[in-house]
């Protein structure tokens, strides 16, 4: 049982339906920090910021992308 509580619906709130939507298309669902991270909206949106930038930095290849996330889930005891 996590110790805080994981919020899943947006509540109106724009920037938490943006996040949603996006991890709905990119995951199928959304991910746990996502869901605890909604307390805070705006910190849920710059470590999406983050992601995106990573992603679209160009320095690792695109098809590479997707095993540096299994590897790091991996690394951190967290099914992918």
């Amino acid at each position: 049982m996590p110790r805080v509580s994981e919020i899943e619906d947006d509540g109106g709130d724009p920037i938490l339906k943006a996040s949603f939507d996006r991890q709905r298309e990119m995951f199928g669902g959304l991910l746990n920090p996502a869901k605890v991270m909604a307390h805070c909206p705006p910190i849920l949106r710059a470590a999406g910021l983050l992601g995106q930038s990573i992603e679209q930095s160009g320095l690792l290849p695109k098809a590479l992308l997707p095993l540096v996330y299994v590897r790091v889930a991996t690394i951190n005891g967290c099914p992918f």
